[in-house]
């Protein structure tokens, strides 16, 4: 119910002192101009109204039909226009009702129904706005409270989790690494005490907050703006609603605002853009993102480099490089960790599956459902895992990364093939690894995002695949004479098999039995048999299709990996090819083997909990503090890997480094430069299947025509670049190794 204040006279409400540097009061003649102009003022003297003290830099004439209450406070105004595309505009006041703002230098206000309690920049354009207010209390989207405010009004986040159990809070510089790790280590107390204190650090909770429009920004056509801060060089046209928001703007990275958008309660980032009818409540956008086409964001955080349009989400948290589009609906309750990408009609989280909204998922890097696909939850996901379209109606906890799961139309297990990138889409996997950090358009880099495929959250993810189809091995060595025959889809190797099974039979212990598997895959690794993983699955498991050709596959890509982080620390230590010293100088450096992929960077666990004591003995005090930390883990990532690398070399080979030889060395190089090559030829007879393909020429009336819709594959810039990036790489190979394999 509005309230009634009797009189308009008001004298006593006076700007603060330094805003008044530079200003005077008003001479008679331009109070007679204003008037002329239609102005009125709730002064009656018009003292209320204070511009610049420099001469010939106010013209009064630039203020036409306006109102001004409590106090107004102008810059330089002079006859001028200012251009924005295709709208120009005279600076100056029109049509506009200001009450407590500040406006800087060479402004354009104009058609402003009421603009209260703001201080705008230099060279801003308002045009047609209906309302644009500040309360004295606002948060501008943060996470914090203000003097006098009780607990229940601090805006949370609910990612991850339906039932609030993870819900973070909103400051002006959160990423999905900050998100993550409150969202998950939610039984240590103290650290989640810790996170709220870390995100209120700044703030003085004094209720004297105005709103702000920063230098050379642009806003026009809009309905609601209250409580939001605005940077630099943002473009807001027909938003309908801005509540409680921060805009984060600059002339590098230029945030835009289309037709229709509603934003409350969240933060926007830098070279951010959200069009056509979006709507995002409780939210965190990350850098160069996008949000359009109906887009609805909530209760969510969406990491850098994404872009989502015609769906819905809810309760997630979304590591960077994230796409979204053509109507997928319900993301429910997810945390996917970056590089994912949800395909059409995909309606994941349908949360109706138990007695109440505490369901979630989890996908490792690279997720990739397709058309259709529906999960049950709780489910989990390991790195660049491709699923078939299907409704799956059991929680799945799949473990192979590289690999595509199906649904079966025969019996109710899901189908596995573990490296299933590597068998038969390697030209997919080498485009990730550089596709990413080409669309990376962030100015500033507040953390490094790990784009590479092969890095040591996926590696260790690889080990752990390897070491469960050996488990799953056994048991397939040690199954009946009939379970045997059914799970064999080839008898050419059953001389071979009969020997491993008489073998299996006869050990006496575990670790015989484990040799036993682990020898077999390795002799036999064109063997076509089934594995049984009832870990995959609720209540009916999977099938494990090419388990021997997966598990070579796997080794391979750890050699690979162990090969390019040795180059990469030769080449930060200017070293061309490795000696038995540098190898002794990296193994004293310390080993980490348990990595979290923390939104977007790989981290070591260690660090993580390193990072977490320093936070509870308070020797780290604000969000600043820890993007620094983050920053000095990245320094160190390339010793990290290259340690990591040795001591994955010395699991594959089963011996200390001390005792490699020469001749396991070219072994090795061998191997690295097979998966090189086979990299390129890959990717090069995956491209090729598009222009030779029967099927792919049948809606071309000749070749011709195909070419100039198509191009010509001897054409395309990412196999032009692969290959000499393969060229590179294996002439490094050959030099880095050189000395040992010659000599240990």
């Amino acid at each position: 119910m509005p309230i009634l204040t009797l009189g308009t006279d008001k004298k006593n409400n006076l700007p603060p002192e330094n805003l008044l540097k530079g200003k005077r009061h008003l001479t008679p003649h331009e109070i007679y101009i204003l008037i002329q102009n239609r102005n009125i003022s709730s002064d009656s003297d018009w003292q209320n109204i204070y511009v610049s003290e420099e001469e010939g830099e106010f013209s009064p004439y630039q203020i036409v039909q306006s109102e001004f209450n409590g106090w107004v406070i102008l810059g330089n105004l002079k006859d001028a226009t200012l251009k924005f595309h295709d709208l120009e505009l005279k600076t100056g006041v029109y049509n506009s009702v200001l009450q407590n703002v500040v406006v800087g230098n060479d402004c354009v206000i104009n058609n402003v129904s009421y603009l209260c309690n703001y201080h705008i920049g230099e060279r801003v354009m308002l045009f047609n706005i209906q309302e644009m207010s500040c309360t004295c209390h606002s948060k501008f989207g943060e996470g914090i409270l203000k003097e006098g405010e009780p607990e229940k009004n601090r805006i949370w986040i609910g990612v991850g989790n339906e039932n609030g159990n993870r819900s973070v809070l909103a400051f002006t510089d959160m990423i999905p690494a900050d998100a993550y790790l409150w969202s998950r280590y939610r039984e240590d107390k103290k650290l989640m005490q810790r996170f709220v204190e870390l995100t209120e650090f700044t703030n003085d909770k004094k209720n004297n907050t105005f709103g702000i429009v920063d230098d050379d920004t642009v806003i026009k056509n809009c309905t609601l703006i209250k409580d939001v801060k605005v940077g630099k060089h943002a473009y807001i046209k027909g938003a309908f609603k801005l509540k409680n928001i921060s805009v984060l703007s600059s002339e590098d990275e230029q945030s835009q605002i289309g037709e229709g958008v509603e934003l409350v309660n969240g933060i926007m980032g830098y070279g951010s853009r959200v069009f056509y009818q979006s709507i995002a409540i409780r939210f965190v956008i990350g850098r160069n993102c996008q949000l359009k086409y109906g887009a609805r964001l909530l209760n969510s955080v969406l990491g850098d480099n994404s872009v989502v349009s015609c769906c819905e989400l809810l309760n997630n948290l979304i590591f960077p490089f994230h796409e979204q589009h053509h109507n997928s609906s319900f993301l429910i309750a997810s945390t996917l960790m970056g590089q994912s990408n949800i395909a059409s009609a995909a309606t994941i989280g349908s949360n109706h599956n138990s007695r109440s909204p505490d369901g979630e998922m989890i996908a490792g890097r690279g997720f990739w459902p397709g058309l259709c696909s529906d999960f049950k939850y709780d489910s989990k996901f390991g790195s660049f895992v491709l699923v078939a379209k299907g409704s799956y109606q059991n929680e799945l906890n799949i473990n192979y990364p590289f690999s595509l799961v199906a649904k079966s139309e025969g019996d109710c297990a899901v189908h596995i093939i573990p490296g299933y990138w590597f068998l038969y889409n390697m030209f997919a996997i080498v485009r990730n690894k550089y596709k990413f950090s080409a669309r990376d358009k962030r100015h500033v880099k507040v953390q490094s995002i790990e784009t590479d495929p092969f890095a040591p959250d996926t590696m260790q993810e690889i080990c752990s695949a390897l070491e469960r189809l050996i488990e799953l091995t056994a048991r397939y060595l040690q199954l009946s004479d009939e379970q045997c025959r059914k799970m064999t889809q080839d008898k050419t190797g059953s001389e071979k098999l009969s020997a491993f099974r008489e073998r299996a039979a006869s050990c006496t212990n575990q670790d015989e039995l484990y040799q036993t598997a682990k020898d077999y895959l390795h002799q036999c690794p064109s063997a076509k048999f089934l594995l049984s993983d009832d870990r995959c699955q609720k209540k009916y498991g999977a099938l494990i299709y090419k388990p021997a050709q997966g598990y070579k596959e796997y080794r391979r890509i750890l050699k690979y990996f162990i090969a390019q982080s040795l180059m990469k620390w030769a080449e930060k230590n200017n070293k061309e090819s490795l000696t038995c010293e540098d190898l002794i100088q990296i193994e004293k450096l310390h080993l980490y083997t348990k990595w979290i992929n923390a939104g977007g960077q790989i981290i070591p666990e260690e660090k993580i909990m390193e990072l977490f004591e320093k936070i509870k003995a308070c020797k780290i005090n604000n969000w600043s503090e820890v993007h620094d930390f983050y920053k000095e883990c990245e320094s160190s990532y390339t010793d990290f890997k290259a340690r990591y690398a040795l001591y994955l070399i010395e699991m594959l080979y089963s011996r200390n480094l001390k005792d490699f030889t020469p001749e396991l060395f070219a072994d090795f190089t061998k191997d690295v430069a097979y998966v090189s090559m086979n990299m390129l030829e890959s990717s090069i007879s995956s491209r090729e299947k598009d222009y030779t393909d029967f099927f792919r020429s049948v809606t071309f009336r000749n070749s011709d025509e195909k070419e100039a819709v198509l191009g010509n594959i001897l054409d395309n810039s990412f196999l032009i670049s692969l290959r000499e990036a393969t060229d590179l790489f294996d002439s490094s190979l050959h030099k880095l190794f050189k000395t040992l394999k010659e000599k240990l």
